[in-house]
């Protein structure tokens, strides 16, 4: 288990460019399976997650050439569809909650997809009930091994069909699509996620030769293809890793650059930091933080009551910046309450907080009240542990702006959504040093 070893107090300076997108990567990888031609995919970030994935896709007999850094081709001529019966898949579709998604596009193509129990973070219960009602409604017939924890679909060939999603699930939405555009007929999505990251995946769907309307809304309409064709595909830069570095730069009182950042793919991001107070400037597609040598002042509503940050699918806030929001109002002027909707584990961590020196109420598994410090009195240093991704880089930032040494195990966690995350670090004037 690896450990980092952070030196925190120091102002960080320069500019990071943010990695390819963690979450665009698990669908857009997955979606290979769809044609027997070549799909070459750029600015794939090199993540523990994504490597994972790749490694499975190897497994299953996907052809892989890596073209240079973060650029590669796929081709899926030729499967081993075998595979998705091994004890081995078993293990590998474990390790990765990600895996999930290969269950669409191998059912619409091959007339069968299995996984096991995807694995990932442990942030609270993650149904997969909205994945299968959705292929099952699209003609598929659902078995479940409660022994085994295996689930199948299967069927000679989907039919589309009108469905109205309980829930706007980016991954279920993701393999829906990936399934319907080879079904019979038309599929009507309702209540379809909408995020960034579908968009791109139905924009690339749309290239191979699907026929996908109302992209960027939450009523999509596929017309069904007998067969999808190759194509080239740049994945977005990743959304959340920008927010991390907002959160950091304004923590440490950095002056900090972050390039190429898609204005236009960001959404609330750039103002739920506002509204912290923190100065986020637009220049070109990059996004510029000044140093807050003078702190940062958490704004309140309009009449004056105490400000709440909140989750919401797409366009509202991503959950996977909330971690990041609670762990920058620690030292912010003022008081804020975040909402964590979705997932009822995710604010445990603020514990590792509370223990150094921040002043959090944890009301209930969903809401915390942070009380901000203005850098009056600094967070202390200390060992910790990483539970997930996103908490483990919220306990980074907040080593970071610590005053001593501090150290953070099962880095593991965090390596699987960041990439190269203390090379990148050091670059930029951060003490942290990785030891195995």
């Amino acid at each position: 288990m690896g450990t980092f070893k952070i030196e925190g107090g120091h102002q960080l300076k320069g500019s990071i460019k943010p990695q390819g997108a963690k979450n665009e990567a698990l669908q857009i990888l997955c979606a290979v399976l769809l044609t027997p031609e070549v799909v070459t995919i750029h600015n794939v970030p090199d993540i523990v997650d994504v490597n994972k994935l790749i490694s499975l896709l190897r497994n299953l007999g996907v052809k892989i050439h890596k073209l240079g850094q973060g650029s590669y081709t796929f081709q899926a001529d030729d499967l081993n569809l075998g595979y998705l019966e091994s004890d081995a898949f078993k293990v590998d579709g474990r390790g990765l909650r990600g895996s999930i998604m290969i269950v669409g596009p191998l059912l619409a193509r091959f007339g069968k997809g299995y996984i096991p129990k995807p694995g990932g973070d442990k942030i609270g219960r993650r149904r997969l009930d909205t994945h299968f009602e959705g292929l099952i409604k699209l003609g598929a017939k659902f078995g479940y091994s409660k022994e085994e924890q295996f689930y199948g679909v299967e069927a000679k060939r989907l039919k589309g069909t009108y469905m109205l999603l309980e829930e706007a699930s980016v991954t279920g939405t993701a393999n829906i699509v990936m399934a319907a555009v080879l079904a019979e007929g038309t599929t009507t999505i309702y209540n379809a996620a909408c995020e960034p990251y579908l968009q791109q995946l139905c924009k690339m769907l749309n290239r191979m030769g699907a026929k996908i309307t109302g992209v960027g809304s939450n009523l999509l309409k596929i017309e069904g293809v007998e067969s999808l064709g190759g194509t080239e595909h740049t994945m977005l830069p990743d959304m959340v890793e920008i927010g991390s570095w907002i959160g950091l730069a304004a923590m440490t009182k950095s002056e900090l650059t972050i390039k190429d950042v898609s204005w236009d793919d960001l959404g609330l991001i750039p103002n739920i930091f506002r509204k912290l107070g923190i100065t986020v400037e637009k220049q070109g597609d990059d996004i510029h933080i000044p140093a807050h040598t003078d702190g940062y002042e958490i704004h309140s509503f309009i009449d004056g009551s105490i400000l709440t940050i909140s989750d919401a699918p797409w366009p509202g806030f991503t959950p996977d910046l909330l971690s990041i929001v609670l762990v920058v109002a620690t030292q912010a002027r003022g008081s804020v309450l975040i909402h964590q909707k979705m997932f009822e584990s995710r604010l445990f961590f603020v514990d590792k907080l509370i223990d150094m020196g921040a002043k959090i109420i944890l009301c209930d598994p969903h809401r915390a009240t942070v009380i901000g410090h203005d850098f009056k009195s600094t967070l202390k240093a200390m060992t910790m542990t990483s539970p997930d991704i996103r908490a483990g880089v919220s306990l980074l930032i907040a080593a970071l702006s610590a005053k001593g040494t501090s150290t953070i195990q099962n880095i593991e966690q965090i390596d699987r959504g960041y990439e190269r995350i203390d090379e990148r670090l050091r670059a930029i004037g951060a003490k942290i040093e990785r030891v195995v």
